[in-house]
């Protein structure tokens, strides 16, 4: 049994990325929203990690953040938070998916 640390460090980033927008801006929905991500890609981690073809939970956060992020992107074209998040999460994706295979 290996572990998942691209999942853990994935949703460590996530989870920071909210932190860093509320001490930043201020933002409570960016704290809220970014540990909540952040959880549950740990928590979809914890289960690659215990059985690589069980991506569930991950894919299903990832796929997510990139569908909300890369439309927050086209909407801004802030290539910060919204692009870097929409793109780690859509290289997540297609990880998560050649797992699978």
């Amino acid at each position: 049994m290996s572990v998942d640390w691209l999942g853990f460090g994935y949703a460590a980033v996530v989870a920071l990325g909210g932190v860093i927008g509320y001490i930043r801006k201020g933002s409570k929905i960016s704290l809220v929203s970014g540990l909540f991500f952040g959880l549950m890609a740990g928590y979809g981690a914890y289960w690659v990690t215990h059985d690589p073809k069980d991506v569930k939970i991950s894919l299903f956060t990832a796929f997510i953040l990139t569908m909300i992020m890369g439309v927050r992107f086209k909407r801004t074209r802030k290539l910060m938070p919204a692009g870097i998040v929409a793109a780690v999460s859509l290289l997540m994706v297609l990880r998560l998916v050649l797992l699978l295979v």
